[in-house]
């Protein structure tokens, strides 16, 4: 089976991570098993820019931050080109006690504007997001009228529920676990679009992620669901997650 799913690359930097390990960084090209031993001691290290042309997106967050509220603004554009844009403006509980997953990821405002633009078509649409974090795309595609389950691991759940509640989408939203590394409950209900941002920095997690993406398109071969995966490209290990990718997806930049 070879499913489709639509990429759109994040071409602009996160914040600066946490100061790198002093060890085997001093090397401008480093092994594999380097890679992956920095990886485990900071999962964060690839989430830095590789560009100078890129512009911020995010308001500054500090990895130290604790509780804090931050307000996203998103554009919804109009069919109608003689009235002016209409704003989805969220606010958004951040902390990254949690882990990285507690703090909102340029990639992640990246997909949320680009499903904004289909504005209220996602109404009614059933959609799953994978490793949403505080939840922000799934938050949009609620504010627009999709039914969305926003997931995670079990400690992103009371940051995602905060947020679902701060914005009021109890009624569009609901919060689930999913650890990708374990298997899949029988899925009752089709995802219309499964949505993914920032998802490839942990290269330990590939597998479990492609496996867990494959595992949710399957059981619908007759009307496989839409796959939006927004990432920014870091470095070459991230080619593994795709020749990994390849064997179950076909994709398109958008």
């Amino acid at each position: 089976m070879s499913s489709s799913m639509a990429i759109i690359f994040s071409n602009i930097p996160p914040l600066p991570p946490p100061p790198p390990p002093p060890t085997l960084h001093t090397s401008q090209s480093l092994s594999l098993a380097e890679e992956e031993a920095l990886d485990i001691i900071d999962p964060l290290r690839h989430l830095s820019s590789t560009g100078d042309d890129d512009t911020d997106l995010l308001q500054a967050q500090s990895y130290s931050l604790y509780n804090q509220i931050i307000q996203i603004d998103i554009q919804i554009p109009l069919v109608h080109p003689e009235t002016s844009n209409r704003t989805i403006s969220l606010s958004l509980a951040v902390d990254a006690s949690p882990g990285c997953g507690g703090i909102a990821w340029p990639a992640g405002e990246v997909l949320a504007r680009y499903i904004a633009r289909r504005g209220h078509a996602l109404q009614g649409l059933n959609v799953l997001e994978l490793g949403s974090g505080t939840g922000l795309v799934g938050l949009v595609a609620g504010y627009l009228g999709a039914h969305v389950c926003v997931t995670d691991q079990a400690p992103l759940i009371p940051i995602m529920n905060r947020n679902v509640s701060l914005n009021r989408l109890q009624s569009n939203v609901v919060v689930a676990e999913l650890d990708w590394a374990k298997p899949l409950t029988d899925m009752q209900q089709r995802p219309d679009i499964l949505l993914a941002a920032d998802c490839v920095y942990f290269e330990p997690a590939f597998p479990h992620l492609v496996a867990t993406l494959a595992a949710l398109v399957r059981p619908f071969p007759e009307r496989t669901p839409e796959v939006l995966f927004c990432y920014k490209k870091r470095r070459k290990a991230d080619k593994r997650f795709f020749s990994l990718l390849k064997k179950y997806f076909t994709w398109s930049e958008v």
